[in-house]
């Protein structure tokens, strides 16, 4: 046991002009079934604007994309916490097992593959939800808002089926979880969705769609490593994550137009910044717990048995032997966990994971049917991430949902147009007054 208090408040910073700081940390079970076992810490970090009685404004939980990624690290109140911040303070969750609560990775876990996959098993949305109980009541809020973006979503979604009482309004971007297909459906329709969005990609720049190939037969020859590691045609799927921004998808381009060189000897090689480029959107040295348990937001008693990849097979297109593999986007596979050093330590409890067919349901479907909670969610007609033929099944499957949907926006929307997506919502929620 802990012996820690069970609450802390740190000490306020100021944050630039524009925020103060503070910081909060619960001790919790790491198995809230069995409450006097071993805990672990859990983190938060508060923003308010220096506004005068910005201290007494209500509270907003900001829920955070992944899963496995830490809650946001802002430098300014800017963009959409920026519009949030004048109507609420923010309590920013590191959700547990990432960032300062609890941290799993390579470093920190010991014991068999069934020991560190049981203790992973702590680590899905639900209890996310009972850790930020405990917060909302060591702050004293008897209800309160909160903003679930893509992960974020489908915490809300399992926030909703626990404990209703406890929201005042709930505001979702990006992420409505699959409540109505299951595993293996999601991810057919996430890769008709990414094969449409890079077919755009190459209508925009049909020379890319040339170099993509040169680069895919140069990576055949294995003669291009990165960090020790040999580039292999899979890796170069994974540079389909810039597919799903709307300003960021242009980097891809700029990362294909300047992958190549002339070397010393004649030889035409890829470029070390290409090379680390893909590297980056392989690797998860920052965010293991993204690959590890990715799948596992979907596992609701039937194992999901690496769907990902095993849907993929079904698609020529996306095969890593194909003359020029399709790119692809969250889609983890499981060499993806075995061969990144920063997750080949968990990879046989994420096989275990992927196994399990004893996982418990993540959503009282009974429940959200009968909703009462206001909810607004914001679909982006064309993301890649979260389907949204999928969203808007699920937005009829929790009662009340108002839907908010931007053609013009793709699954990082609110980084672009963050204050205009949060006021449309929080006014559908009724935490703003319309107009």
């Amino acid at each position: 046991m802990n012996d820690a208090p069970a609450y802390r408040r740190g000490p306020e910073h100021r944050l630039g002009d524009s925020a103060v700081i503070a910081e909060h940390r619960i001790l919790a079970p790491l198995d809230h079934a069995n409450p006097d076992g071993e805990q672990i810490e859990v983190f938060a970090r508060e923003y308010r604007s220096t506004r005068a009685g910005a201290e007494t404004l209500p509270w907003l939980l900001y829920l955070q994309g992944g899963p496995g990624c830490a809650g946001t690290r802002h430098l300014s109140l800017s963009g959409w916490i920026g519009e949030a911040s004048k109507h609420f303070r923010i309590l920013m969750l590191d959700q547990r097992g990432t960032g300062r609560s609890a941290p799993v990775n390579r470093n920190t876990v010991s014991g068999t593959d069934q020991e560190i996959a049981d203790r992973l098993r702590h680590m899905r949305a639900d209890s996310i939800v009972r850790d930020a109980e405990l917060f909302r009541g060591a702050l004293g809020v008897e209800r309160w808002h909160t903003h679930g973006q893509s992960y974020g979503g489908f915490i809300t979604a399992t926030y909703l089926s626990l404990h209703p009482e406890s929201l005042a309004g709930s505001m979702i971007t990006g992420g409505l979880p699959p409540l109505t297909v299951g595993v293996d459906d999601v991810y057919r329709a996430t890769y008709d969705a990414v094969a449409r969005r890079e077919r755009e990609f190459f209508s925009w720049y049909p020379e890319d769609e040339e170099v993509h190939a040169d680069i895919v037969a140069r990576v055949r020859t294995g003669k291009e490593t990165v960090d020790g590691v040999v580039l292999r045609p899979g890796h170069l799927q994974r540079l389909g994550m810039f597919l799903g921004g709307n300003t960021r998808v242009h980097g891809l381009h700029y990362a294909l137009s300047e992958a190549f060189e002339r070397r010393a000897d004649g030889e035409l090689g890829l470029t070390d910044s290409f090379k680390r480029t893909v590297w980056n959107q392989f690797h998860q040295e920052a965010t293991p717990l993204y690959t590890v348990m990715h799948e596992t937001i979907y596992a609701e008693g039937t194992p999901t048995n690496w769907a990902a990849w095993r849907v993929g097979a079904e698609l020529p297109r996306f095969a890593e032997d194909a003359e020029r593999p399709a790119l692809t986007g969250e889609m983890i596979y499981p060499w993806h966990v075995e061969t990144d050093p920063a997750t080949a330590p968990l990879w046989g409890a994420a096989s275990l994971l992927a196994e399990a067919d004893d996982f418990g349901p993540l959503y009282d479907r009974t429940r959200l049917a009968s909703n009462e909670v206001p909810v607004a969610a914001c679909v982006y007609t064309d993301d890649i991430y979260v389907e949204r033929g999928v969203s808007l099944a699920s937005a009829e499957a929790i009662a009340g949902t108002q839907v908010y949907e931007r053609s013009d926006l793709h699954h990082d929307g609110i980084a672009q147009d963050g204050p205009t997506i949060f006021r449309e919502l929080a006014r559908r929620v009724g935490a703003l007054p319309e107009g």
